[in-house]
């Protein structure tokens, strides 16, 4: 792994989940981690319910769009999280690779998101004491 780990999270619409993921892991490690969100078919925006709930926590990703999965982005990252949506990463040596079994928050109202946020929190959070222990919020 680098000097400065870097995180790739993945799903399909990139649209939820891996922003949500983004999003804590930016929150929660800072700088000391690079943080990339992509997905295979982008949706054209973020899911309004996750925006709203990481507003809730004060984590606001209102500006963020969802991206193209690339080859490139694969090759930059140290760890790629996929996020239980059936996506593939591309298969690179000396990657990382981890599937994170996630409930889809695509279509689902605030109160229904907010566990997902939840969950998405503490597992990133373990990640940041595997990778970077020393960005332990």
């Amino acid at each position: 792994m680098s000097e400065k780990p870097s995180v790739l999270f993945v799903c399909v619409h990139n649209a939820g989940r891996s922003q949500m993921a983004a999003a804590w892991l930016s929150h929660l490690a800072g700088d000391r981690v690079e943080v990339r969100s992509a997905g295979s078919a982008p949706a054209d925006q973020v899911n309004p319910a996750a925006v709203e709930a990481m507003r809730e926590v004060g984590v606001d990703i209102a500006a963020e769009t969802p991206k193209i999965l690339t080859f490139d982005a694969v090759k930059a990252s140290d760890v790629c999280v996929t996020m239980g949506c059936g996506d593939t990463c591309p298969v690179f040596p000396g990657k990382r690779y981890i599937d994170w079994p996630l409930e889809d928050p695509s279509g689902r109202d605030i109160e229904a998101v907010r566990p997902i946020r939840d969950e998405i929190r503490k597992l990133v959070k373990g990640l940041i004491d595997e990778i970077a222990p020393e960005a332990k919020p």
